[in-house]
């Protein structure tokens, strides 16, 4: 969650992510800190940083936006529902799920006794279901490699 409020206050949005308003604020972002901007190496590297705040911070909410989510929502329902849990890693409020098809998506806010429920239940798919999988907010953070 502090991920999502860092890079909210960064493109200033409040309140649910418009993806057209976002690409007007990223650009402005992208042209005020770019470091070909500045002639002072300290201003060039701190241009830098931010450039790569600001890219990060792009894409990372565009994969949490309601349109993204919306457009990946048959492939979302498929993953949960014909496949299994195959691993799991949770660290401050992240619960990173890899399922058997090789997606992996990361579910934000998810404390460390739901964490606890969840890794101990008799079915760690239907407890997701039920708990985590479609109440916390989540992005899709790595999609399945395809085999040739």
């Amino acid at each position: 969650m502090k991920r999502i409020k860092q890079y909210k206050k960064l493109f200033e949005i409040e309140g649910p992510i418009n993806l057209k308003d976002l690409k007007k604020t990223y650009r402005g972002l992208v042209k005020k800190w770019h470091p070909d901007k500045f002639q002072n190496q300290e201003e060039k590297d701190e241009a830098d940083i931010m450039s790569t705040q600001i890219i990060d911070g792009y894409h990372f909410l565009v994969s949490i936006a309601p349109e993204t989510k919306e457009a990946n929502l048959e492939a979302y329902k498929k993953t949960l529902t014909e496949f299994q849990v195959a691993d799991w890693h949770h660290k401050s409020m992240l619960l990173e799920v890899t399922f058997t098809d090789g997606n992996k998506y990361e579910y934000f806010g998810v404390s460390k006794i739901l964490f606890g429920k969840f890794i101990n239940a008799k079915s760690m798919n239907n407890f997701g279901k039920r708990n985590i999988f479609n109440s916390f907010t989540y992005r899709k953070s790595m999609k399945a490699s395809v085999e040739v």
